[in-house]
C-alpha cells in the first residue's frame, strides 16, 4: 500500500548545518542509524540480518515510499518526515492485526543533505522505535532526490492475518478515530482561502494530524480476534471501503452522516460544503477499517475503549456485488467523481 499524497513538487531541499559531504556511508551509519539497531542486525555491520518471528507466529511484511515533494514538502520537520514514515507502516501492521518487530530502512539522500537534518531525522526514528517497540533491522543509503523507505516486520500467530479480503455479508463496519483532516490539513499546507478564517486552534490540529499520523497499533489485537475483515484509510475511505467490499466479493450500505469528523473538520466543511468530499476521498488518514461479525461487535467495541481507540460503526456489509451504496443525511445515495487518491 502506498502513501496517498499528491502535492507540488519541491526542486530544492533546505537544510541546515555542517554538510555530510565529507562523511562516508558507513560512517553515516554508525552514527546516526547503528544505535536504533535490534538484535539480529548485527550492530548494521554486515548485509544481512537473520530473524526469526516469535514461537508460533509468522511474520506479517508491508513496505511503504515517501518521496520529498509528492509525500512531504522539503522543509517539514525531518523529525516529523521520520515519524511518518514510520507511523504509515505502523499502520498497515495494525490493520493486519500484527505485532510491530522490526524494520528494514531505505534512504536515497540529496548531496549536501546535512548532518542536523540526519540527526533530527534518526531521532524521529528513535522515538517512535521505542514507542511503537520497532528496532532497526537493516537497510541502504545511496544518493539521489529524498526518497524514503520502510520495510516493516510485524508477527502474529501462525495463520491468523487478518485480510481485507474477510468482510462478509452482515458484518458491521467500523472506522476508527476520524476521517478527513489529514486531507483537510494539507489543503491548509498549501494556503487554502479559508486557512484565515479557521480558528487557531483547529488549523493546528488539521497539519498536525497530515504531518504526523496516529496509527491505531492498540487496537491490533482486538482485530486480530474479532475482526472478519480490515484495511486501513490511506487513499480516501469511499475508495478504501469500497476496494476493501470489492475483493471481498460483498456490497455495503454506509450512511455518511455517521462517518466519524472531528470539530476542526465539522468547522471546514461548515464553511464550504464541497470540503467534506475532500475529507471523505483525500486520504492520508491512516485510520482502520473494519468488518466485525454481529456476535462480535460488543467485545470489539469494549476492546477499543479499553485501547483508548475510538470507533464508530458506519454501516454494514451486505449481499451483492454492486458498489456501495453511500447514503447522506436526506437519504439519498450520494456519488463520487473521485473516490480515492490516484498515484498514477
Amino acid at each position: 500500500m502506498a502513501v496517498p499524497r499528491a502535492i507540488p513538487p519541491i526542486n530544492r531541499l533546505r537544510v541546515a548545518g555542517r554538510l555530510t559531504g565529507m562523511m562516508s556511508e558507513d560512517d553515516l551509519i554508525a552514527r546516526f542509524f547503528a544505535p536504533l539497531a535490534g538484535e539480529g542486525a548485527f550492530g548494521l555491520l554486515d548485509d544481512a540480518a537473520a530473524i526469526a518471528p516469535p514461537s508460533g507466529c509468522e511474520f506479517v511484511i508491508t513496505k511503504d515510499m515517501l518521496v520529498c515533494g509528492g509525500h512531504f514538502f522539503a522543509d517539514d520537520p525531518p523529525f516529523n518526515i521520520a515519524q511518518k514514515l514510520m507511523r504509515v507502516n505502523l499502520s498497515d501492521l495494525a490493520a493486519k492485526g500484527a505485532t510491530p518487530f522490526g524494520f528494514f530502512l531505505g534512504l536515497a539522500l540529496p548531496k549536501g543533505i546535512s548532518e542536523d537534518w540526519l540527526a533530527a531525522f534518526a531521532a524521529g526514528l528513535a522515538q517512535d522505535a521505542r514507542e511503537f517497540g520497532f528496532v532497526l533491522l537493516g537497510g541502504d543509503t545511496v544518493k539521489g532526490p529524498l526518497t524514503l523507505s520502510l520495510t516493516a516486520l510485524g508477527t502474529v500467530p501462525k495463520g491468523k492475518m487478518v485480510r481485507r479480503t474477510g468482510m462478509r455479508a452482515g458484518d458491521k463496519i467500523y472506522v476508527t478515530g476520524t476521517i478527513g483532516d489529514a486531507a483537510l490539513g494539507l489543503k491548509l499546507r498549501q494556503n487554502a482561502d479559508w486557512r484565515a478564517a479557521l480558528a487557531a486552534e483547529a488549523r493546528e490540529f488539521l497539519l498536525q494530524r497530515y504531518l504526523v499520523p496516529c496509527p491505531r497499533n492498540s487496537l491490533a489485537a482486538a482485530v486480530q480476534r474479532l475482526a472478519s475483515g480490515a484495511m486501513d484509510v490511506s487513499d480516501g475511505f469511499i475508495g478504501d471501503l469500497s476496494k476493501m467490499a470489492r475483493v471481498s466479493g460483498v456490497s455495503a450500505q454506509v450512511e455518511l452522516a455517521r462517518v466519524p469528523l472531528s470539530p476542526a473538520a465539522r468547522a471546514v466543511t461548515a464553511m464550504d460544503g464541497s470540503l467534506f468530499e475532500v475529507a471523505l476521498t483525500g486520504g492520508d488518514d491512516y485510520e482502520l477499517l473494519v468488518a466485525v461479525a454481529r456476535e462480535h461487535c460488543a467485545p470489539f467495541e469494549a476492546a477499543a475503549h479499553a485501547a483508548g481507540v475510538a470507533v464508530t460503526c458506519v454501516g454494514a456489509a451486505v449481499a451483492g456485488t454492486q458498489p456501495p451504496v453511500f447514503v447522506d443525511a436526506s437519504g439519498m445515495s450520494r456519488r463520487f467523481v473521485q473516490p480515492s487518491y490516484s498515484h498514477f
